[in-house]
C-alpha cells in the first residue's frame, strides 16, 4: 500500500528554501542591521544576515526567530515578512530561495542581548552606511530594503 504522504508527491526538483532576518536598530543618530561572521562554509568568515534553512515543523516565521536566537541571542523581537529573493544563482549550495523578515529593537536590548551562538563566529551592530563586503546576495538584499525602509527615528 502507498504512504498517504506519497500520493500527491510529483517527480520534479524542489528547491531549498531559507529565511533571513534583518533586525535594525537606532544609535547615534543612524541605523544600524545586526550581521553575523559564518563560522561554516560556504563564504565562511565573511559577514551576512542571520538565518538559515527551515525545518520541517516550523512555520517561516518560527524559523526566522530561532535562527535569530540561535545565532545572536536576540528574542523576543517582533518580525514581519518584508520580500522573497528567489534567483537561481543566489547560492552556491544548489537552488535556494529565502523569506527575508525584518524588525527593528531598541538599542538597550540589543546591546544586552547580542551574542554570536551556533555557526555564527561573531555578532555584530553595524551602521547601514558602514558594511563590510556581505556573503550571497545580502548586499542587494539590504540595498533593496534600504530603498524601501519602512522605519523612521521617530517611529522605532
Amino acid at each position: 500500500m502507498q504512504n498517504p504522504k506519497q500520493t500527491f508527491t510529483y517527480d520534479f526538483p524542489r528547491p531549498m528554501v531559507t529565511v533571513d532576518v534583518a533586525l535594525f536598530t537606532h544609535k547615534d543618530s543612524q541605523w544600524h542591521v545586526l550581521l553575523i561572521e559564518r563560522k561554516n562554509e560556504p563564504f565562511k568568515y565573511h559577514w551576512a544576515l542571520p538565518g538559515g534553512f527551515i525545518d520541517m515543523e516550523e512555520t517561516l516565521e518560527q524559523s526566522a526567530l530561532r535562527e535569530l536566537k540561535e545565532e545572536t541571542g536576540i528574542h523576543d523581537v517582533g518580525i514581519e515578512p518584508f520580500w522573497t529573493y528567489g534567483d537561481p544563482g543566489r547560492d552556491p549550495r544548489g537552488r535556494v530561495i529565502t523569506v527575508l523578515f525584518i524588525g527593528r529593537i531598541d538599542w538597550e536590548h540589543a546591546e544586552a542581548e547580542t551574542r554570536a551562538g551556533d555557526d555564527a563566529a561573531n555578532a555584530r551592530w553595524y551602521p547601514v552606511s558602514k558594511l563590510p563586503v556581505l556573503a550571497f546576495d545580502h548586499q542587494e538584499i539590504i540595498d533593496h530594503l534600504l530603498s524601501e525602509f519602512p522605519y523612521t527615528e521617530d517611529h522605532l
